[in-house]
């Protein structure tokens, strides 16, 4: 059953949506989407966001907290207590980064986004990384 989804005989479709949204079943590796039809929700000021450390605004456990990147709340991972996961089904809020590995996910997609390679994303991603590592981040060639 686990390796249907990862069968190497399945062709790759041409569709954008399909192609971006790969999953490896057997590794657990994720390719991460580069487009989202969300990114409108993205708050206006993402250049002052919370800090790494700042704990969930909810239960105020200090580890695995995700910043909503409509409102900027920071919310605590379904590992913990789901409150950023509750945030988004009260509120719609569907982009959240992670401050544990600065991850962005798509709620509403399903899916990882490309903090890199979106550029609505880019500036988000960029405080994070200098907030969570005190240096500018390194990019990759896309």
């Amino acid at each position: 059953m686990a390796n249907e989804a990862s069968s190497s005989s399945v062709p790759i479709e041409e569709d954008e949506e399909l192609s971006l949204h790969l999953y490896e079943s057997e590794s657990g590796w994720v390719e991460a989407r580069t487009r989202c039809d969300h990114l409108a929700s993205l708050s206006s000021d993402l250049a002052h966001i919370p800090t790494p450390d700042t704990p969930c605004s909810r239960c105020h456990h200090p580890d695995e907290n995700w910043l909503c990147l409509c409102c900027k709340d920071v919310l605590c991972s379904r590992f913990i207590n789901k409150h950023m996961l509750e945030h988004y089904q009260q509120r719609n809020h569907c982009l959240a980064l992670s401050y544990s590995d600065l991850s962005v996910w798509c709620f509403s997609c399903d899916a990882y986004l490309d903090a890199q390679v979106i550029l609505p994303l880019r500036p988000v991603y960029e405080t994070a990384y200098i907030l969570k590592f005190g240096e500018a981040p390194p990019f990759r060639n896309s």
